[in-house]
């Protein structure tokens, strides 16, 4: 059973790669003017709400950071950039922002904490539930 469950987690998180990264294969890299009103947006965003998670709706490592909160009972602000519009040129200036472009990128008081694996990792540490008290 661990073997399975080892297995599961690995092609989840395979996939969860390919679909955040794919597009970037196929696409030239955007230009980030961090001085622009879209950066200023996010930024603007990441401020809005003591948690702010940028997400796409099939990442399972999106899921898991939502859960995480969910089980600690803190609200928080979710940003799907696969229903916007504007979602690459998001995810490109949180690429600049972070130093990352993959997602969940999870901000706590405007910190970035990482992605959905370094959430569970905090919170099984017991350090998320201070960082948000």
């Amino acid at each position: 059973m661990a073997l399975l469950n080892y297995l599961y987690w690995k092609c989840l998180d395979v996939l969860s790669f390919l679909l955040n990264n794919i597009r970037g294969v196929f696409s030239a890299n955007m230009a980030v003017d961090m001085s622009s009103p879209k950066a200023k947006e996010v930024q603007e965003l990441i401020k809005s709400d003591k948690v702010v998670i940028f997400s796409k709706t099939y990442c399972p490592y999106c899921k898991l950071a939502k859960e995480v909160f969910e089980k600690i009972k803190e609200k928080y602000t979710v940003i799907e950039l696969d229903k916007r519009d504007d979602g690459e040129e998001i995810q490109q200036i949180l690429g600049e922002i972070t130093g990352a472009k993959t997602v969940p990128r999870v901000f706590v008081r405007e910190n970035c904490l990482g992605g959905g694996s370094d959430v569970k990792q905090l919170y099984e540490k017991g350090e998320l539930q201070n960082m948000v008290a």
